[in-house]
Order: C-alpha cells, then sequence, then structure tokens
C-alpha cells in the first residue's frame, strides 16, 4: 500500500510503498477513503509532540470501508462506510484520561494511507449525509470541541457563546455544535475575512483580536458570555476573564500564543468562574457527538482537499494558519 512516510524530525513528508496491515483480534483493518490534518501533525514533523518515534506514518483522523475484521469483531462490519475514534486506551476515569492514553498516528501508524489498522470498538458508521471527505474531518477536532462545549462547559440553550480563532477546524466545530444547541454564537479572528464566513455559518457577530481593545469593545456589544471556548491562551485569555459573564465557563483546548498573562484572581473568585481544561474526549464523548452530527444534519467545513501524495504541501498550507476549515488528504 501507499503511506505518507516520515522520516525524523524536520524531515519532507513522502510517499512510500509499505506492507499494508493484518487485523489481529479485536482488530479491523480500514481501506482509507479520506484523512484529515491537524496542529498536530506540524508540531510532530518539527519534533514539538511529547511523544517521539520516528520513522512514523501519521494521520489521527479519517473515513473509509472496512476492509478486514480479526477473530472476535462482528464480520457485519466488513464492507461498513465508517469514520474512527482516534482514541485509545482513555481508561476507567471520564473527567481525565489515563498515563496510557494515546492517539492514532503517533506513536502507531496513523491514518495518512491507503489502509489502517484499528480496534474495531473505535469504528463508528459514517453518518449518511456526509462525503468520506466530510467525515474524515470530523473525529479529533469534533470530539474536542463537544467535550468542551458540552461535556465539560454544560452549554445550554438560549446561552451567549464565544469562539476564538475562527477558522480552524475544532473553533469551527464549536460553532456549529453550539449553534446546533441552539446558543447565540460570537467569534474573533484574526481577519475580518474569516469573520464574515463565520456569520455566513450563523454566528451572530465577531471581532478581529488584531484591534486595539478588542476586549472592551465586544463586551460593549455583548454584555459579555456565559460559555468561552478558547484554543489560543496568551495575553489575549486575560480578555476572556474579562469578557465572561458571573457563573461563566472557560473551556481552553490550546495554547497557540504562549503563556497566559496576568490575571486579577478577583475576576475568577468574585464572577464564579470555572475555567476547564479539555482535548480531546471520551468514547461516550465521541458516540455523543456522533449522534449530534447525525440528528442535525451538520456538515464539517472542508477548506481544501489534497491528493495524499501532496501531503507535504498540505502541511506547509496547514503551517501558515490560512485555512477556515479542515485540511483532508483524498486517497482513493
Amino acid at each position: 500500500m501507499k503511506a505518507v512516510y516520515l522520516e525524523d524530525i524536520n524531515k519532507l513528508f513522502t510517499v512510500i510503498d509499505k506492507e499494508k496491515p493484518t487485523a489481529g483480534p479485536g482488530e479491523a483493518v480500514v481501506q482509507v477513503k479520506a484523512a484529515a490534518l491537524n496542529r498536530r501533525d506540524v508540531w510532530i514533523q518539527k519534533g514539538k509532540y511529547f511523544i517521539k518515534k520516528y520513522p512514523a506514518i501519521l494521520g489521527s483522523d479519517c473515513a473509509g470501508v472496512v476492509a478486514e475484521v480479526g477473530e472476535g469483531v462482528d464480520k457485519t462490519w466488513l464492507n461498513q462506510e465508517v469514520i474512527v475514534d482516534p482514541s485509545a486506551d482513555w481508561g476507567d476515569n471520564p473527567r481525565a484520561h489515563s498515563e496510557k492514553y494515546k492517539i492514532m498516528g503517533m506513536p502507531q501508524d496513523g491514518a495518512f494511507a491507503e489502509y489502517v489498522k484499528v480496534p474495531a470498538e473505535n469504528l463508528y458508521q459514517k453518518p449518511l449525509h456526509l462525503s468520506f471527505e466530510e467525515a474524515a474531518a470530523l473525529p479529533l477536532a469534533g470530539v474536542t470541541a463537544y467535550r468542551a462545549l458540552f461535556t465539560k462547559c454544560q452549554l445550554q440553550p438560549g446561552e451567549k457563546v464565544l469562539v476564538t480563532g475562527a477558522g480552524g477546524g475544532v473553533a469551527l466545530f464549536a460553532i456549529q455544535f453550539a449553534l446546533a444547541a441552539g446558543a447565540e454564537v460570537w467569534v474573533t479572528s484574526g481577519t475580518e475575512e474569516k469573520i464574515d464566513l463565520a456569520k455566513d455559518l450563523g454566528v451572530a457577530g465577531g471581532i478581529n483580536y488584531k484591534a486595539e481593545n478588542w476586549g472592551k469593545e465586544l463586551k460593549a456589544q455583548t454584555g459579555g458570555f456565559d460559555v468561552l471556548i478558547d484554543s489560543a491562551a496568551g495575553e489575549g485569555f486575560v480578555q476572556l476573564v474579562k469578557l465572561a459573564k458571573p457563573g461563566g465557563r472557560i473551556g481552553i483546548y490550546g495554547g497557540t500564543t504562549g503563556m497566559i498573562g496576568q490575571i486579577n484572581p478577583a475576576e475568577i473568585f468574585w464572577k464564579q468562574l470555572a475555567i476547564y481544561g479539555s482535548t480531546m474526549g471520551t468514547a461516550q464523548d465521541f458516540a455523543n457527538m456522533v449522534q449530534l452530527v447525525q440528528e442535525k444534519g451538520i456538515k464539517p467545513v472542508v477548506d481544501i482537499v489534497y491528493p495524499l501524495e501532496e501531503a507535504e504541501q498540505a502541511m506547509r498550507y496547514m503551517e501558515e494558519s490560512k485555512q477556515f476549515g479542515k485540511i483532508v488528504l483524498k486517497v482513493q
């Protein structure tokens, strides 16, 4: 089979011929139709991920067709169109993952290949209204957004939500899921173009975080937010604390702008705020997320589709952060 190969840190992605995997007990082999990129893949290429095991076949997200099942696996899965939960070994505590927790694509071989071997319990039927490219965009970013919004921040219909960094995969799912749940959604972005695109999805408004006093301006427009979903951290997080209403909940799943700035602790305790760290999700989070997508007919936003052979170009496009939606590799 063809697979996208990363020889070592800071090496280019190349396409190689590799032996097709075989399903063992409790496993399935999926013929990959499409696979999606995540910021995680860029970090791994640059050696900034906490696991370092090279050479590697990356890719945490995929959709495809079950080509083989191992011993003990229901044979009705054969030839089914599926998406794959990329998590393994979450553990028994739903509040936090175990030390053994891992994600498909590092350290084990991932989905940037024509076939991938996965635990059969991680298979989910592909929502019928989605193409393979749309379905491939869903798993990692979708479950991260779902857990931050619902499991952690307990979003309720009618609440006001702020999602930072509109354009990224998780942020867009947070927007779509919050809208589907009956929330009023606002966004921040570094470009007016992305704010306008978010408005096309149904958000009430947005603000450019590069503008001076953007936090004060947004507070004046909205009165504040019940739930705030953030991937940036950095100095901007100070503004999120100020923008949170009394009893507000802040969910943070990333830290692209680095260390959080100086926060007045009184703004946290006097307003009774809750700040939740969140990443990925349990099998139940994933199942709930897929159910929401199916019931509400949600379609992931796909920015661009590259052929498998152009994985390196796709990675550089992601690194530039110009996308509005997911970047997907069409495999076969």
